[in-house]
């Protein structure tokens, strides 16, 4: 195991802790002393705080109802650690400015202890209605169409129907019945192409087994196949057992390969990042993997993380797609996505080449999106005689 992810899994359980441990303090102290309620407090904030790790860890010894049932637990408590602490610190923040420059009315300071418990209920009952909304919106994709045009070159076609779904996430929370529906508002649009473009499996691939997530995947239906790419989260699980099982269900998995699809496009699948964080390996240069490219066709690159967009404009690429940032997936996350990545979610062309990064159509951890939509992608790309 390499440095990088000890210290990357180091540095989350830390901060995960700091936080759990603030929100529990800031919650103790809300609870006037005597009260009833600290009674059940504590024990109902271990188990919140603790049933994400819990369910991950028993997945892997013992995969059932009760699993799945820590998994869901934490998975939301996730989110409504996010929204506890950004609250806390305004609250805190707000009290800070209070004690120098007081703006509390008099009636409010005196019963401060009652206004605590008060605020403290308060926001416990927006945090949920927050959850139950953002869980709503995380099973309602979108679809987004797209109509593009790129030079034609040799292509047999005159337009190609492609469909995208990125970061779909399969697993506990990305279940049978809600990967059924993604299968149906994809066959709906009659795709040529379906590219999946990292992120399939959500880790741990033993609750995809379980749910025989690959027959439904198998109901995929388009004229060409669908392709797909690894991203970080095939390689946190495992990689090969990934792909193989991908493989197995009809999937075709290019890993910094090169394909002609029907004399009219190449497609062209880049390893994940992630490769030499966990291995050995390194993932093969753009510029190597074009030397195989047939000039004659125009390129469309898939490459899960959205990183130097330059290296496809660079390299000749007409249309490259990504996916992994979520759009951040939780309001206000989307900025610190936004400031990491060029693109963070949407459209963008860079000199000759279109550039698309999808905000995904499954979620991880939370199943929850606040402030973006989970989203299919529908792009018309029109194959035209390049007068330049």
């Amino acid at each position: 195991m390499r440095w990088s992810f000890i210290l990357f899994f180091g540095t989350f359980f830390a901060a995960y802790g700091l936080v759990n441990l603030y929100i529990f303090v800031r919650g103790w102290q809300a609870i006037s002393q005597g009260s009833p309620l600290r009674t059940f407090y504590v024990p109902i904030f271990l188990i919140l705080s603790l049933s994400f790790i819990g369910g991950r860890l028993l997945e892997n010894l013992y995969l059932s109802w009760v699993s799945d049932l820590f998994v869901w637990t934490g998975s939301f408590w996730l989110a409504a650690m996010l929204y506890f602490f950004l609250a806390l610190v305004v609250l805190d923040l707000a009290r800070w400015v209070n004690h120098w420059l007081p703006f509390l009315p008099s009636h409010v300071s005196a019963h401060y202890a009652a206004l605590k418990q008060w605020t403290a209920f308060g926001l416990v009952g927006s945090v949920g209605l927050l959850l139950l909304a953002g869980h709503i919106n995380a099973l309602s994709p979108k679809i987004q169409t797209l109509d593009l045009s790129i030079p034609r070159k040799n292509a047999k076609m005159d337009t190609l129907n492609i469909v995208i779904a990125s970061d779909i996430h399969l697993g506990t929370l990305v279940g049978q019945r809600r990967l059924d529906k993604i299968v149906d508002r994809i066959n709906s649009l009659n795709p040529d192409i379906i590219l999946l473009p990292g992120d399939i499996v959500d880790e741990d691939l033993g609750p995809v087994i379980k749910q025989n997530l690959g027959e439904s995947l198998r109901n995929l239906e388009s004229r060409f196949g669908v392709f797909a790419i690894t991203g970080n989260h095939e390689y946190i699980g495992g990689v090969e057992e990934a792909t193989r099982y991908l493989v197995d269900h009809g999937v075709t998995v290019l890993r910094d390969r090169v394909l002609g699809v029907n004399e009219t496009i190449t497609l062209v699948g880049r390893e994940d990042r992630s490769i030499s964080r966990f291995s050995e390996k390194t993932r093969k240069p753009l510029k190597d993997l074009m030397e195989k490219v047939d000039a004659h066709f125009p390129v469309i690159l898939m490459d899960h993380q959205p990183f130097h967009l330059e290296e496809g404009e660079n390299n000749g690429v007409d249309l490259q797609i990504s996916g992994h940032t979520h759009h951040g997936q939780l309001f206000p996350l989307n900025f610190i996505t936004g400031r990491v990545y060029e693109l963070s979610r949407g459209y963008k062309k860079k000199g000759k080449t279109h550039v698309y990064v999808s905000s995904g159509v499954g979620t991880w951890g939370p199943p929850v999106r606040l402030g973006n939509r989970p989203e299919i992608v529908n792009i018309t790309l029109s194959l035209i005689d390049d007068k330049g």
